[in-house]
């Protein structure tokens, strides 16, 4: 690890920059979720020593046995980094004193009224300000509004009595990780880096150009925050149009997957977007409402973004008339029906269900009165409306022994075939039928 204190022919930021070079650099990362475990295990792989902080006790428990808990670790390379000591996990932040670089990937939500929740980060800042010494990076890597590392962050470190730029360097580079996507991983996704000050900059490029292939430095660390909420911001306005269009044909009785097909034909001038149950997941529900939340400190109103999310939200309940009607077509009134729900997980393949629209839809469905059952091979257990649920086996039994099966999360590892075969009724809100024969009269779009 780098000394706590430079040489006195040496400037912090030299001694820091050599230890990043030379891969001596102890690096600390707070939060061993989704993000924080993929990026520590990238660290450690190159020879860099990592000590995680989370308060999971759970999670920490499991780091420093080897065994992993994230589906885009690698179960062996975990085990392996951990036996050799490069990787190590704690509860409490004792560690902060020796560690040169820290990286911050804790959550970001809303409260009840869509404001940004800072409580984590400022948190997690006063705790490092309290044992932070000159020549340390701090990053921040949690999605936020733009202004929160520079005006939220910067003074409270400046508490510790050390000066940005002189003693201790600070950076925003928002995490772009895509839960399942074995094409783009932590490593070759272009990361954006933008720094309090140029110094800062300079640091956080060398760092992070140890392990991630393309850095993209932009002007500052306001700019970076820019970016990723832009980015989801993007996707849900986008989700948010073709979500409408599925409102609109169902209208019309139109085919809106048929619709979509054929106008993803051309060549230019069009990006595929496909509708959906609703949005899940820690970034498109919530962070466009931190743009929209920061926007009015500038008397702006973000029109598309409000609507967006008003758009989004309105599909769990869209998802609940077309169950109703499907089983008012059966003969079957809500209070006496089974129903199937086929996936928790936000998105197909993973085991995270944050902000899922399949949670809200069976809220609903539990409000009306219908018994509801549910198969997520990634979900073993899930509380809803006070009510503790597990998944069930996907047997004939199942299939056939409920009145309809509503498919929520597209899991790749489901029979889809054997599904319309055995089901009575389905509502496909993601048309992965769209394949099996003969599955009109039978199967319910979106």
């Amino acid at each position: 690890m780098a000394g706590v204190m430079a040489r006195d022919d040496k400037s912090f930021k030299q001694t820091l920059m050599e230890s990043i070079y030379n891969r001596t650099a102890c690096i600390g990362v707070v939060g061993l979720g989704y993000v924080g475990l993929p990026f520590a295990v990238e660290k450690a792989k190159v020879g860099y020593k990592v000590i995680g902080i989370d308060q999971n006790t759970e999670r920490v428990n499991k780091i420093n046995a080897g065994e992993n808990y994230i589906t885009d670790v690698r179960d062996e390379e975990l085990k392996e980094l951990a036996g050799r000591g490069l990787i190590r996990a704690e509860v409490d932040f004792a560690s902060v004193p020796v560690m040169d670089v820290i990286v911050i990937c804790v959550p970001t939500p809303l409260d009840k009224n869509l404001a940004p929740d800072l409580r984590y980060v400022v948190s997690v800042t006063r705790e490092i300000a309290r044992r932070m010494r000159p020549g340390q990076l701090i990053s921040l890597e949690s999605t936020t509004y733009p202004g929160t590392t520079e005006e939220i962050m910067l003074p409270i470190l400046e508490t510790s009595g050390l000066k940005l730029g002189r003693d201790f360097f600070l950076c925003h580079s928002p995490e772009r990780v895509d839960p399942g996507n074995r094409r783009y991983t932590t490593k070759n996704t272009c990361k954006v880096v933008g720094g309090v000050g140029p110094g800062s900059l300079e640091v956080a490029r060398a760092f992070y150009e140890q392990t991630i292939k393309y850095v993209v430095p932009v002007s500052s660390a306001r700019a970076a925050e820019m970016v990723k909420v832009y980015e989801n911001t993007f996707r849900a306005v986008n989700i948010a149009l073709v979500n409408e269009l599925a409102l609109l044909c169902d209208k019309m009785d139109l085919n809106v997957w048929e619709v979509l097909d054929a106008a993803f034909t051309k060549p230019f001038g069009i990006m595929p977007f496909y509708p959906g149950p609703g949005v899940g997941g820690h970034c498109i529900p919530l962070d466009p409402h931190y743009l929209e939340w920061k926007a009015r400190e500038y008397n702006f109103i973000t029109r598309f973004i409000g609507l967006a999310g008003e758009i989004n939200r309105r599909m769990p309940e869209f998802v609940r008339e077309k169950v109703l009607k499907a089983l008012n077509e059966t003969g079957r009134a809500p209070s006496r029906s089974k129903v199937l729900i086929l996936g928790m997980a936000y998105k197909k393949d993973i085991n995270d269900y944050r902000e899922s629209p399949a949670v809200r839809v069976a809220e609903l469905l539990l409000r009306d009165g219908v018994q509801l059952a549910y198969h997520d091979p990634y979900i073993p257990e899930i509380t809803i409306a006070n009510y503790t649920f597990k998944s069930e086996p996907l047997t004939e039994e199942l299939v056939s022994g409920v009145n309809l099966v509503v498919i929520i999360t597209d899991h790749s590892n489901i029979d889809y075939r054997w599904l319309v075969e055995k089901a009575w009724k389905i509502v496909d809100t993601r048309n992965v039928t769209k394949a099996v024969p003969n599955r009109d009269g039978k199967v319910v779009l979106l």
